[in-house]
């Protein structure tokens, strides 16, 4: 394992920073950022070293079958930050960890290693940027992360673990494509793997979206947010490029930033755009071009 130790991480985000753990700055420059918050106990900072011996990551198959149980669920109890999972993909060309959690220990890298280890990483937003130059070093991977959000980047680089791209998407492995969407960050990413789609909080996954079974009219399955604590959403400008950067893309399920998270629908690309038209028209618009996508 080579992880940086005695590097500050935010309480709030779990963002770790290029400062050591005695010489916190006033602020996160990540929490700042109208999209997130500074908890009402104010700022606080810690270190993996302060972490050791009151956190565990937890393992679970994501499910049991349909290529599921190749997807294992990786979150961090007590929650640490945010409380988002990582989700270990084992694709037939190598293994692909989606989006990153602040906490890494013995435990977890020989949990991986167990499984052969990675080939790459990808990360949807900043909000999950947390240590993972830490993650790319001990399992000696790239890490995937759009060039549009390169601004919100917090530690130098200096081993070139990270690939910064510009284009609408990159393929990570034969079988794995990284899509950008845009929306909540400029860079965004979703993550397709055989008919699944890794969506963290692009699109944010609701408590009607987890049973939908004889569900009246105008019920939505996500919504879409330009800061998801804060409440902010996004336009229906947005969401109709959100919409055109997956339309090409077919898939039965989405799997979101929280464990659990999880829709399974041979009509789950519909419910998305059922959703955006109802988060367009909840804002006063009866007539957008999205509105008459199909």
């Amino acid at each position: 394992m080579n992880t940086s130790e005695d590097l500050l991480i935010c309480v709030a985000c779990g963002t770790q920073f290029d400062l050591p753990a005695d010489e916190p700055p006033k602020g996160c420059r990540i929490c700042d950022d109208p999209r997130q918050y500074v908890p009402p106990s104010g700022q606080q900072w810690t270190s993996l070293a302060k972490m050791r011996g009151s956190y565990r990551n937890n393992f679970s198959p994501v499910g049991k079958d349909n290529g599921e149980e190749r997807m294992t669920s990786i979150w961090t109890e007590p929650k640490v930050a945010i409380g988002q999972r990582c989700i270990l993909i084992q694709t037939d060309q190598g293994n692909v960890l989606w989006d990153c959690i602040t906490y890494l220990d013995e435990e977890t890298t020989d949990f991986i290693k167990g499984k052969g280890g990675l080939k790459a990483i990808v990360i949807s937003h900043p909000h999950y940027y947390t240590t993972h130059l830490d993650w790319a070093k001990t399992f000696d991977c790239p890490v995937y992360i759009a060039q549009d959000d390169a601004e919100w980047l917090n530690r130098a680089d200096h081993e070139g673990r990270r690939k910064l791209f510009s284009g609408d998407s990159q393929a990570i492995l034969d079988q794995t494509v990284a899509i950008k969407t845009g929306g909540h960050f400029p860079g965004s990413l979703v993550l397709k793997w055989q008919d699944k789609l890794m969506i963290a909080d692009s699109f944010v996954t609701v408590p009607s979206a987890l049973y939908h079974i004889d569900r009246l009219p105008g019920t939505t399955s996500y919504s879409f947010m330009w800061a998801v604590p804060n409440m902010i959403p996004l336009p229906p400008s947005e969401l109709h490029k959100m919409w055109q950067s997956i339309k090409p893309y077919d898939f039965n399920s989405t799997h979101g930033a929280f464990v659990g998270h999880e829709v399974r629908d041979s009509n789950v690309k519909k419910r998305v755009l059922e959703s955006m038209k109802i988060q367009t028209r909840a804002m006063g618009w009866q007539d957008h071009p999205l509105l008459r996508e199909r």
